[in-house]
């Protein structure tokens, strides 16, 4: 069963829904202790679902969500790239967190063009932010290729409240003139 949704198409990507079948990806990420550094740490499996129930559910909720993010040719699951806004939020994020055998092949950016531009015209969003960590710095780099400057320091709600984080974004206007 996959949540409710579109299903969006990069050249190489197809962004969808979570489903229940993502739940191996879901918990080699979140598994990894590189992979899950920046996630909040190494968890288990049984949390590694209920991560992905939420995500399903906010589908439900709020009609936004992480897409799961296959790979075109393989099919196979790269991770979970998209829209995130949680309670207590510092705002309306657009994510990433790939299996790192994927890390290094442009695959977040890419995916994550693809999740603000439906953010934009479908959610209405007028800006995103990326919560980063401040040692983060690959995931730095992809905000910077997605044109999102450093807007400063920011705060996650419990229980990742204390963990330093950056938050990078922008508007939808500056979105929208950089990719004319």
């Amino acid at each position: 069963m996959i949540a409710p949704g579109p299903t969006l198409e990069t050249a190489r990507l197809i962004l969808r829904p979570i489903a229940l079948e993502d739940l191996d990806g879901f918990a080699t990420l979140i598994g990894d202790p590189e992979s899950a550094r920046f996630l909040g740490g190494v968890q288990p499996r049984s949390v590694a679902w209920r991560a992905m129930s939420a995500m399903a559910g906010s589908w439900a909720l709020q009609g936004f969500s992480m897409f799961s993010v296959l790979e075109k040719t393989t099919g196979r699951w790269v991770g979970r790239v998209g829209p995130w806004m949680p309670e207590g939020w510092p705002g309306p994020e657009v994510g990433w967190g790939l299996l790192r055998e994927f890390w290094g092949r442009g695959y977040a950016t890419e995916a994550a063009t693809a999740a603000m531009d439906w953010a934009f015209d479908h959610l209405d969003w007028t800006r995103v932010i990326h919560s980063i960590a401040p040692d983060n710095k690959p995931s730095q780099e992809v905000a910077r290729r997605l044109g999102s400057p450093l807007l400063g320091p920011g705060k996650l709600p419990p229980p990742y409240d204390s963990s330093p984080i950056e938050l990078w974004g922008q508007s939808r206007e500056q979105w929208r003139a950089r990719k004319k």
